[in-house]
């Protein structure tokens, strides 16, 4: 007779989040400021359950900020998360494009981008969603840069709106 060994099934588990006391938020959140990288991370792994991401040290701290008060006073109502994203699609009707371009380095509707090429000026209308210039829509600035070129090129630097770095 031969002996069967118990199998035990291996669960993944799940990490326990610990849960902040409001009377520690503001002295962890001072804290983070003069917290050494290092640190910043092991408590990313403590408050989020997982490897944090190789981006820069404010980054990490401002998320880490948000997390300590989310653990906290609690996070946003699932209302408010479905109402903020139904803004974020309505700002950017669905367009992946959009979404790509931070926010702040994407000109304002109506402004006027102004290009000298060949002695002759062109204007580019900044709209909502594309942009207009010599009254036709255009998808992208690289397409209207093609257009008054004849060649490609990212039309942000064309039209000024991303430096070329300095040699």
């Amino acid at each position: 007779m031969t002996r069967r060994r118990p199998v035990t099934e291996l669960v993944p588990t799940t990490p326990v989040i610990p849960a902040i006391p409001p009377a520690q938020v503001l002295p962890r959140l001072a804290a983070l400021q003069t917290t050494p990288i290092a640190d910043l991370k092991q408590q990313w792994r403590e408050l989020f359950g997982k490897e944090p991401p190789p981006f820069n040290k404010a980054y990490i701290q401002s998320r880490l900020a948000y997390r300590i008060q989310e653990l906290a006073y609690g996070g946003l109502k699932s209302e408010t998360r479905a109402r903020l994203e139904a803004l974020g699609e309505q700002l950017d009707g669905g367009n992946i494009v959009l979404r790509r371009i931070r926010a702040d380095s994407r000109p304002l509707p109506g402004t006027r981008l102004v290009r000298e090429y060949d002695g002759i000026q062109h204007v580019v209308t900044v709209r909502a969603d594309d942009f207009e210039y010599e009254g036709r829509p255009y998808r992208s600035l690289s397409a209207i840069a093609r257009h008054i070129t004849g060649t490609r090129w990212n039309g942000w630097t064309f039209f000024g709106l991303k430096g070329r770095p300095e040699a």
